[in-house]
């Protein structure tokens, strides 16, 4: 499970009985969790899209994903300064998907070819001044937003471009899980959106209106909107496998 505000409302339900009894919960970054799964130590992982080129074989797992049908919030491009004066670009060492994204659209639509740098730690976000920008996602992007001027939102502009909604991360596993487990694990999946002022009560977070990030900004279910979207995306690195996908 990876470790964003993003995902508390599906991981409320997998704290709970049935399910709790048959899975060991862990929790890390998307990027952290894409490996963890490629090497096989675990069975089934909120990955980011952008990892499942790389497993020789893959299996979605139940109707829940990450995704933005317009914007997302936590997502996005930071500068100072307006986008044909970016030099410099931080990429953020969490991420995978939002990596590839703005790889393509920075290419295919903004026309900008700033020298790319791949952040190691966090200390990548005090660098973006000047005309250095930086990918920031999950909760930091959304602290990121009280302080950069200009905010490219990427699930905005893929939105844009596509007219289909982008898929950031979906549940994968290597091997095929049984359907009895599948039915449960989506169940427990849906529980906390039943329970989302609670969660955010707990959360006590202040920086942003998680109800509205819940609500309006993310969207989970894995409908074929999100399916065709999805694959696009999919296509598009399929063709481009020579890019460094960090």
């Amino acid at each position: 499970m990876v470790s964003y505000l993003n995902t508390r409302p599906m991981v409320y339900g997998l704290k709970l009985p049935p399910i709790n009894n048959e899975i060991e919960l862990v929790e890390d970054t998307p990027a952290q969790l894409a490996e963890m799964l490629q090497k096989g130590l675990i069975d089934v992982g909120l990955i980011p899209v952008a990892a499942i080129p790389f497993l020789e074989e893959y299996f979605i797992v139940g109707d829940y994903c990450i995704a933005a049908e317009g914007e997302v919030a936590s997502v996005c491009l930071f500068s100072e300064v307006p986008m044909n004066e970016i030099e410099k670009v931080y990429l953020d060492y969490q991420s995978r998907s939002s990596v590839a994204l703005l790889k393509w659209l920075m290419k295919e639509y903004w026309g900008i070819d700033p020298e790319i740098i791949q952040a190691q730690d966090e200390s990548f976000r005090k660098e973006i001044k000047g005309s250095t920008a930086g990918l920031v996602i999950g909760d930091r992007a959304l602290e990121q937003r009280k302080v950069s001027t200009y905010i490219y939102d990427l699930a905005s502009e893929w939105r844009s471009i596509t007219g289909l909604p982008f898929v950031f991360a979906v549940w994968v596993s290597t091997k095929k899980l049984p359907d009895e487990f599948i039915i449960k694990f989506n169940q427990a999946n849906s529980v906390g959106f039943n329970y989302l002022d609670e969660i955010i009560n707990d959360l006590n977070f202040n920086l942003y209106d998680l109800k509205k990030y819940y609500t309006l900004h993310i969207q989970y279910r894995l409908d074929e909107r999100k399916r065709k979207g999805m694959e696009l995306f999919l296509e598009y690195l399929k063709r481009n496998l020579e890019l460094p996908i960090s």
